[in-house]
């Protein structure tokens, strides 16, 4: 079978021969600069060069992230339905007010995106972390392809292979208009709101996701949570709309920091007069503690052996960065083993790898961040080195510069897969890259396109 890499080649050599493809590069960086693909104010940056993918990594990928959804949902339910095992977690008691709201329809994790690491050579796949409602990453996938559609390298590719992206868009509004029927307390037309704390969203996204919704004749908006009323009987937004129907993309820890100004959605999920997808009971997925708590004896028996030995494989050795935990002098020695993080925190913040710091500065990490020293938990994970792929980096600078000074040499970068699952189906990829052992925006970190190479997957969106 061709490989990842080999198709990887075959595309630098095309823009080998094509003199470096600078005009298509300047093009495509001309789109994204007034694309979408906005996070926080800011165009993300990305590279020229597609992840291509081919049928043995969709099968894995699809394996394995539909497998973490079964066994996540398992987890979820044991919460929901036994107070002892809830004991395993440990959980602010607002927390586990939120979770235990009631839901009112079937899909316990609507919508989530399982970050993980590939090996291309093996195709074994191990995980990152888990993240719920607050996911995001569909639009920057959609505008940076579609910033390669019309480039001479792609559409040689392309005429060579069977090419298909991934469609996170539409089937993701037939899946929360499908969970939406099965709402204990449905009615008839809807009127939906996409909800964060907006300073915390990629708003671009949301009001994308907006208009799909309102082409399918659905009323739709865009609110932000603090802005909403409840009167007892009716939810509203803040420009009086009646809410019958929420997107959760605020994450849970935003809701216990502005815990006073969302009582008026929480109210309203407790009467049960809005349907809230997905509810709160996703943060069981979205907190770190859930790699540690996956590995307890309490879960154990309760997955079956293959589950169990799936956890095995899949899921790094994780505790949280406490003495009374793990042996954090052995930590702070070893560093390039280690991963340290927060237990409950989002967009890469404090997260640090040994192996990308000095042995004092690990050293003075570990000492600010064990044993809650920082006011709120982290944990320490065993460190995956992330498989290398030839790449462009970013093309900044591309528009003023000469064509002679455009380099195609190819770079190795890192690569972290976030995998889509809409109601437990794969449904595709957020390909991030990043020149250091974390990947994130805030580390010179950027995405690709993601393209299928010659595997006819089921629901691809053709290119």
């Amino acid at each position: 079978m061709t490989t990842n890499a080999d198709y990887t080649r075959e595309y630098f050599d095309i823009i080998n021969q094509l003199g470096g493809d600078v005009a298509s590069r300047r093009a495509a960086h001309a789109y994204m600069r007034n694309s979408t693909a906005i996070v926080h104010h800011r165009v993300v940056d990305c590279s020229f060069v597609p992840r291509l993918f081919n049928r043995q990594t969709y099968d894995a990928m699809k394996r394995t992230a539909e497998t973490a959804h079964r066994i996540l949902c398992k987890v979820m339910q044991r919460y929901l339905d036994d107070p002892t095992y809830r004991r395993v977690f440990d959980f602010d008691p607002r927390l586990e007010e939120l979770i235990l709201l009631p839901r009112g329809y079937d899909a316990l994790l609507p919508f989530a995106r399982v970050d993980t690491f590939l090996d291309e050579d093996d195709y074994r796949v191990r995980f990152c972390e888990f993240n719920g409602d607050g996911s995001s990453g569909m639009n920057e996938n959609r505008e940076i392809t579609n910033s390669l559609l019309g480039t001479a390298a792609f559409q040689e590719f392309a005429s060579r292979h069977q090419v298909q992206g991934c469609d996170l868009f539409e089937p993701w509004v037939d899946e929360f208009l499908g969970i939406y029927a099965t709402y204990a307390h449905r009615v008839e037309h809807p009127r939906i709101a996409i909800c964060d704390y907006l300073e915390n969203g990629v708003v671009d996204e949301f009001h994308l996701f907006a208009e799909k919704f309102r082409a399918r004749g659905v009323e739709c908006t865009v609110a932000d949570v603090r802005e909403l009323t409840f009167d007892g009987e009716v939810l509203r937004d803040g420009a009086g709309g009646r809410v019958d129907a929420i997107w959760r993309r605020c994450v849970t820890n935003d809701v216990l920091e502005y815990w006073d100004a969302s009582q008026a959605l929480i109210e309203a999920v407790r009467a049960e007069k809005v349907a809230l997808i997905g509810s709160f009971a996703g943060h069981i997925v979205h907190d770190k503690q859930i790699f540690e708590v996956l590995f307890k004896p309490e879960t154990c028996a309760f997955l079956t052996a293959e589950e169990v030995s799936f956890v095995e494989q899949t899921v790094p050795l994780t505790a949280f960065l406490d003495d009374a935990q793990v042996n954090v002098a052995q930590i702070r020695a070893n560093r390039a083993e280690w991963i340290i993080k927060p237990s409950d925190h989002y967009g890469s913040d404090n997260v640090y790898a040994g192996c990308e710091v000095t042995q004092e500065e690990w050293e003075r990490l570990v000492d600010a961040f064990a044993n809650g020293r920082a006011g709120y938990p982290f944990i320490v994970q065993r460190y995956i080195r992330p498989h290398k792929t030839e790449t462009l980096p970013p093309d900044a600078g591309i528009e003023a510069a000469a064509d002679e000074a455009v380099s195609s040499e190819p770079r190795l970068y890192n690569n972290l897969n976030g995998l889509y699952l809409y109601n437990g189906k794969f449904q595709g990829v957020f390909s991030r890259l990043g020149p250091h052992p974390t990947i994130s925006k805030d580390n010179e970190g950027m995405t690709a396109a993601t393209v299928w190479v010659d595997a006819d997957v089921e629901g691809g969106l053709e290119l």
